[in-house]
């Protein structure tokens, strides 16, 4: 196996195994819990799943038929800022044992898609094009992103695992994404992030002797470039005033700027 395909082999194991943690999260909630509200203003845990099983199968169509992929962003266009919103909307209309289902065979078939794409392939998508890999990352996470909804909700603790890597290494890699969605112009000098891992490690990025600085908990900058928690409830060093501006931007995911969460919400 090249070491492409078996470095995107390694992420569809980090995925199915994100996808795995959610289930358990939902596979046994009566309908009426697929009810209760999310810190996503307006979207209840059926949307939650719901915007999951849209998204991997659209990431499906992308990696299969590019063309068909092409013509949904075509059609979707005039409706930029709402359309997720609305696919979302729609299917959480679903019967729950339905939706779940749906759910597990929608990222059944994204996996076995991203298997057959060749190495070296752009694949469309709402943002800039991607890699298979780095699909596979976006997809991985948005599921814990999306899950941490869920498990806000139901007010259950997640412990983090070495997967944040992959959500961490995106959070960095798309900060001049983010400056863009935002109509700024990012900084030219890298910055250097330092983050603690779960099992103690070190996770790097960036020169050692940057002066625009961040350093924390991996799933401290997790929650905050996905947009789960506000930059004052996380324990992150912050150094330079880029560093600051970069992350009240931060956004590891594609599309129109997040509204994030506020202060003091999970304080």
């Amino acid at each position: 196996m090249l070491a492409g395909m078996a470095d995107v082999e390694a992420l569809l194991g980090d995925f199915t195994a994100e996808c795995a943690e959610l289930d358990a999260l939902v596979a046994d909630l009566d309908p009426a819990e697929w009810e209760r509200d999310t810190p996503a203003p307006g979207w209840r845990i059926a949307h939650q799943i719901a915007h999951l099983t849209w998204t991997d199968e659209v990431a499906a169509l992308a990696a299969t038929d590019p063309e068909r992929f092409g013509k949904l962003v075509e059609e979707a266009a005039p409706r930029a800022l709402t359309f997720v919103d609305e696919a979302a909307e729609e299917k959480a209309r679903t019967p729950a044992r339905e939706l779940l289902a749906e759910w597990r065979s929608r990222r059944t078939a994204l996996v076995e898609a991203l298997r057959q794409v060749p190495a070296g392939t752009k694949l469309p998508w709402f943002g800039p094009p991607m890699s298979p890999a780095s699909m596979v990352t976006a997809r991985l996470m948005e599921t814990w992103a999306h899950g941490q909804d869920v498990a806000d909700a139901l007010g259950v603790p997640r412990t983090p695992t070495a997967r944040l890597r992959h959500i961490a290494h995106l959070g960095v890699r798309t900060r001049n994404y983010a400056y863009l969605v935002h109509g700024r112009s990012a900084p030219a000098e890298e910055f250097r992030v330092e983050l603690t891992a779960p099992d103690g490690s070190s996770w790097t990025w960036g020169p050692a002797d940057a002066t625009q600085r961040i350093s924390g908990p991996a799933l401290d900058f997790c929650q905050l470039v996905t947009q789960r928690r506000h930059l004052d409830d996380l324990d992150l060093e912050v150094v330079g005033d880029d560093a600051i501006e970069w992350l009240g931007l931060a956004q590891a995911f594609a599309g129109p700027p997040g509204t994030g969460r506020t202060a003091g919400q999970f304080g």
